[in-house]
């Protein structure tokens, strides 16, 4: 070979090498793989969880979009499931290329990640009677797993879906809608724990005795049941524990490193008045760590014995590394944010969430105890902050690893109640609140509004906080490269600097944000998945406080972003 060729064979051979050290790179990037290692880090390219990892960090490794391109985001597609009931609340999945998603009266969808284009659609047949029960049409979450899909239904039943195709697989009737357990429906899916499916109803303001189910996920046979409210006489004197409402709404988590299920139940019923269930009402509004294998419990922590005021304990258990262990973080509907020993429950920080906390003088941080609490009486009006819809709604607050923050939402408003005695009629919409007023107000000296904040999940100190005017319903996504996206009520979506909260991206999608946004790869490219249309009972709620919200459009929609 000539001295001519062989230079141009060696300058040809550079130009692979380089062009293959660059598509590694990209890809590289794409996938995250230099970020780190473990839980919250594996699997970059894909969500295959509700909170993408079992730690609740609702954090994706991925770079690719990052802060000096982010204003460069292009809407990739639009898929529209076309029944606008309740929005879209989901948390979509997404694995190896397909993204997963459950849209109002258990329509299941599966889509390419990279298109939108629709693959398979399930259409459950539903008893009747989910159109009465009060949580309609709302679908919250799906689980994916074992070659199956599975979602829980708006008749009582969790089903499975075979993966690929969509066909069901097994239905399993869980709950007595029309009789012991009559309103008791699942909005969110079960979640996996090995081969067992677990998940909770809801119920929580409904005279019942809500539950806690296992399932083998393979052949849908019962395992087990965990009733949320104890069988003890102490604790539910008289016969209050009958219709003392518990349950578990919302999907709890799986820790594989210890075989624990981390679930939060809901408040006692009737909600306000509490004169008649004098007891702590154990396990109402507590942080539940159950064996997956018999459902039987590792350890309890009730965060409001004898709930007086509707503050669930429903919300997502986040485990945090801090000075070489993992704490448990979990926020309450109370406006308080508990720190716990992940293994024991025990308590290691108690801080104050909420701006505006008056239903209480505090919480003991070291021992959890209410300090001063402020309970509704029998025909007395009272004023308490925050409301029952606390000082942040079920929507989920995100970590980030990298800059240690939890990027979470807020809202501040009160309510003033009226507790009574009341005897619900007995129906599949039933609601046992124990009040004959339940009014929406301002906190004092100032005017509801809402934000969106970067706290320290260990000692609740805040980094930066940005006001909005109206409340964000909607989930928050942090990602490797720093950025922190959500989006509000009006239907405005963005993307914020981690550091500081500087806004950095924003898109008009027509309608607000209920569910929780995503972020995945697909083909190289990296995608940010928000899903979009307003919806739940909140609005209803809070539109007297907040008269913008009787102008919001409806809508449902999935749209993916990715850059040019």
């Amino acid at each position: 070979m000539s001295r001519c060729k062989l230079r141009n064979a060696l300058q040809m051979t550079s130009l692979a090498l380089s062009f293959a050290a660059l598509t590694f790179a990209s890809a590289t990037q794409a996938a995250g793989k230099d970020a780190g290692k473990g839980p919250g880090w594996d699997d970059p390219n894909n969500w295959p969880e509700y909170h993408r990892s079992f730690n609740a960090w609702r954090f994706s490794p991925l770079d690719q979009i990052n802060k000096r391109n982010v204003k460069k985001l292009k809407v990739a597609w639009i898929h529209q499931p076309g029944n606008i009931a309740h929005g879209l609340q989901v948390t979509p999945i997404v694995i190896d290329g397909i993204l997963y998603y459950i849209s109002a009266d258990n329509n299941v969808w599966a889509v390419e990640a990279a298109t939108g284009k629709t693959i398979w659609r399930y259409t459950a047949k539903l008893d009747p009677v989910s159109k009465k029960v009060l949580f309609a049409s709302a679908c919250r979450s799906i689980t994916v797993g074992r070659g199956k899909v599975f979602i829980g239904t708006l008749d009582g039943r969790w089903l499975a879906l075979d993966q690929k195709t969509g066909k069901e697989v097994w239905s399993t009737q869980l709950t007595d809608i029309k009789g012991k357990d009559i309103g008791a429906v699942f909005s969110s899916s079960p979640v996996l724990a090995g081969d067992i499916l677990f998940g909770g109803s809801t119920g929580g303001d409904s005279p019942i005795i809500g539950k806690i189910y296992g399932v083998n996920a393979d052949t849908g046979k019962r395992v087990w049941t965990f009733e949320t409210l104890k069988d003890d006489p102490k604790s539910w004197p008289g016969d209050s524990r009958a219709k003392g409402g518990g349950g578990a709404w919302m999907p709890g988590t799986y820790d594989p490193t210890t075989d624990t299920i981390y679930i939060g139940t809901s408040n006692a019923a009737p909600d306000y008045f509490s004169d008649e269930r004098k007891g702590d009402n154990l396990y109402t509004a507590s942080v539940l760590a159950l064996n997956p294998k018999d459902g039987s419990i590792k350890w309890y922590r009730q965060e409001v014995p004898n709930d007086s005021w509707d503050w669930d304990a429903a919300y997502e258990a986040l485990l945090v590394p801090h000075e070489g262990k993992t704490k448990l973080v979990h926020l309450n509907k109370n406006g308080f944010t508990y720190v716990m020993d992940k293994d024991n429950g025990k308590i290691e920080n108690v801080w104050q969430y909420g701006e505006n906390v008056t239903w209480a003088k505090g919480i003991n941080p070291k021992t959890g105890e209410i300090i001063g609490p402020n309970i509704p009486q029998a025909g007395k009006p009272i004023t308490f902050c925050p409301s029952a819809l606390a000082s942040r709604q079920w929507n989920h607050g995100a970590y980030n690893p990298n800059t240690k923050l939890w990027y979470s939402t807020g809202f501040e408003a009160c309510i003033t109640v009226t507790a009574i005695k009341d005897e619900p009629e007995m129906s599949p919409n039933v609601l046992s609140l124990g009040v004959s007023e339940l009014t929406f107000v301002d906190p004092p000296g100032k005017k509801a509004d809402g934000y969106i904040a970067a706290f320290d999940p260990i000692t609740g100190k805040i980094k930066w906080k940005t006001r909005w005017d109206m409340p964000p319903l909607g989930s928050v996504l942090a990602t490797g490269s720093g950025l922190v996206f959500t989006g509000d009520v009006r239907g405005n979506l963005f993307a914020y600097d981690g550091d500081n909260g500087k806004e950095l991206w924003r898109f008009s999608a027509g309608s607000g944000v209920r569910g929780g946004p995503v972020s995945y790869a697909a083909k190289g490219k990296q995608y940010i998945v928000f899903p979009t249309g307003l919806g739940s009972h909140s609005p209803i709620f809070l539109s007297s406080l907040f008269p913008d919200f009787k102008e919001i459009p409806g809508g449902a929609a999935l749209v993916a972003f990715t850059l040019e």
